[in-house]
C-alpha cells in the first residue's frame, strides 16, 4: 500500500464500540470483498470492504473477521481468518500478512488461515445463539452481481437454519457515521492531497487542452503523494458537459470562454476527498459567469449555517432548495410568480441533494431519515445547471461537525472567483 501505516489504536477502538452494540450470545461476521475478475486472467484493482477495513485495516482479500464478545473460550471473543501466502504468491504478487503483521496492523492476537475458516467456526457458532451478519444496505444500491457477505450469509444459512440471523449494518453505520480523530487525521490527509492536485490544476488550465489531460494532471499529483488515487471517477465537464451531472468521459476540447465543471477527490488509506470547483477556462468568469458562480456560492454559504446535528438531510434540502430559488429568481431564470405557483421550482436547475456523508466511501454510510449526529463529516454540495446557456456551477467541499461547531476541511482551497482566477493567474 502506498499509504503510511495507520496507528492500530483506530482499529482496536471501532470494535471496542461495536462489541458493545452485540447482545449476548450473538456472534459477527464480517467478509473482506473478493477479487473481482475483469477479462481474462485479469482482475480489477482490490479495494477493501469498507466495514472490515473500519475493524480491521488489514488490506487484503480473503479476509474474514469474527466478534463473539462473549465468547466461553477468550480466544474466540476476537479472531480473524486471512490469507495464507504460499510460494507461488509470494514470487508473483507478493507475500500476504503474516499473523504477526496482522497483529500490528490490528490488534487482533488470534489469527488462522483463511483455508481453515469453516472447521474453525463451526464449534464457535454452536456455542453463539444469533448470528450478525453485514450486508450492503445502502439504499441507493440495486446489483444483479453476487457479494462477499451476501455470499457468506447465504452459506451461514445454509448450515445453520436453527440460528437466529440479525442485521449488524444499523448498528455499525451509526458508529461509521461519527467519525474519531484518527479518522479525522486519515481524511485530512486525503482531502490535503486533493488541495494539491485542485492548485496543480487551475495553474495548468489554459484554452486548447483536453479534459483528458487535466485529469492526468491531477492523477499525477495524487500518485506522488501517496493516494492510491482517484476516490471516484473524475468529472472534467467543461461548456455545457458541466449539465451532465455524472460525465466522466472526459474527452472534449477545453475553449476560451466557457466553465470547466471539476468533481474530483483523492483517495489515501481507503478514506476519500470529494471537491468540486469550476474555473473559467481563460482564467477570467465572464460576467455571468460571476452571477451564477456567486449564486451557488451564496447557496453553498447558506448551506453552512444551517447543517448542524439534530437535522434530517431531508428537511436540510428542502431548506436549501427553498432559498436556492430566490437565487434563481435574481438570475433571471424564475419569477416570483412561478415560485409561488410551484415551490419545488428549483429542481429545473438545482435537481441534486446538497450534502452526502464522507469517509471510508464517497457516499458514505448514513441513516437518510434519522438526525445527522456530532462527528459526522459532510459534502455541501449546491449547484446550477443551465442548459441552455451551457453553464454548469456546483461548488463543493467537505466539513466535520465536532463540538457545536462546523470545521470546514476545505478551508484553504481556493473558492471565490477572484481567489480561482488569482490561483489560476
Amino acid at each position: 500500500m502506498k499509504y503510511k501505516t495507520i496507528n492500530p489504536e483506530l482499529f482496536i477502538g471501532n470494535r471496542k464500540r461495536l462489541t458493545k452494540e452485540i447482545p449476548s450470545g450473538g456472534i459477527a461476521i464480517f467478509h473482506s470483498n473478493w477479487e473481482t475478475p475483469r477479462n481474462g486472467d485479469a482482475f480489477y484493482g482490490f479495494r477493501q470492504q469498507s466495514d472490515l477495513f473500519y475493524l480491521t485495516g488489514v488490506d487484503q482479500e480473503d479476509t474474514v473477521l469474527v466478534l463473539f464478545p462473549d465468547c466461553p473460550n477468550p480466544q474466540f471473543r476476537e479472531f480473524i481468518f486471512v490469507k495464507e501466502t504460499n510460494e507461488k504468491i509470494a514470487v508473483w504478487d507478493g507475500a500476504r500478512l503474516s499473523p504477526n503483521e496482522v497483529y500490528e496492523t490490528s490488534g487482533i492476537q488470534s489469527v488462522f488461515w483463511y483455508h481453515e475458516m469453516w472447521q474453525t467456526l463451526h464449534s464457535v457458532i454452536l456455542m453463539a445463539e444469533t448470528i450478525f451478519v453485514n450486508l450492503n444496505e445502502n439504499d441507493r444500491f440495486t446489483s444483479s452481481v453476487p457479494y462477499s457477505n451476501l455470499w457468506l450469509t447465504k452459506e451461514l444459512k445454509n448450515k445453520y437454519p436453527a440460528h437466529t440471523f440479525k442485521r449488524i449494518s444499523p448498528a455499525l453505520s451509526r458508529l461509521r457515521m461519527q467519525k474519531s480523530e484518527l479518522e479525522i487525521n486519515l481524511l485530512k490527509e486525503a482531502i490535503n492531497i486533493t488541495h494539491k492536485g485542485l492548485i496543480r490544476a487551475l495553474k495548468f488550465m489554459k484554452p486548447g487542452i483536453m479534459e483528458y489531460e487535466l485529469e492526468a494532471e491531477i492523477i499525477h499529483e495524487f500518485v506522488r503523494n501517496r493516494s492510491k488515487g482517484f476516490a471516484f471517477d473524475p468529472i472534467v465537464a467543461s461548456g455545457s458537459s458541466a449539465c451532465v451531472l455524472h460525465y466522466i468521459e472526459n474527452n472534449k476540447e477545453c475553449k476560451d470562454g466557457d466553465l470547466l465543471l471539476l468533481d474530483f477527490g483523492a483517495e489515501y488509506a481507503n478514506y476519500n476527498g470529494d471537491c468540486t470547483r469550476c474555473i473559467p477556462v481563460n482564467g477570467r468568469f465572464s460576467k455571468r459567469q460571476k452571477e451564477v458562480y456567486d449564486a451557488v456560492l451564496d447557496v453553498h454559504n447558506y448551506a453552512k449555517t444551517i447543517l448542524k446535528p439534530g437535522v434530517t438531510l431531508p428537511n436540510y434540502h428542502a431548506q436549501v432548495g427553498d432559498y436556492t430559488n430566490e437565487k434563481l429568481v435574481q438570475l433571471g431564470l424564475f419569477t416570483s410568480s412561478d415560485i409561488k405557483n410551484n415551490p419545488k421550482s428549483y429542481l429545473k436547475y438545482f435537481m441534486h441533494g446538497t450534502s452526502h456523508h464522507l469517509g471510508l466511501d464517497v457516499h458514505d454510510v448514513m441513516h437518510r431519515f434519522e438526525p445527522i449526529t456530532e462527528d459526522s463529516v459532510l459534502t455541501i454540495e449546491p449547484g446550477i445547471y443551465i442548459p441552455e446557456e451551457g453553464i454548469g456551477v456546483r461548488i463543493e467541499n467537505d466539513v466535520w461537525l465536532h463540538n457545536g461547531e462546523m470545521i470546514d476541511l476545505m478551508a484553504d482551497f481556493p473558492i471565490e472567483t477572484e481567489e480561482i482566477e488569482q490561483a489560476m493567474n
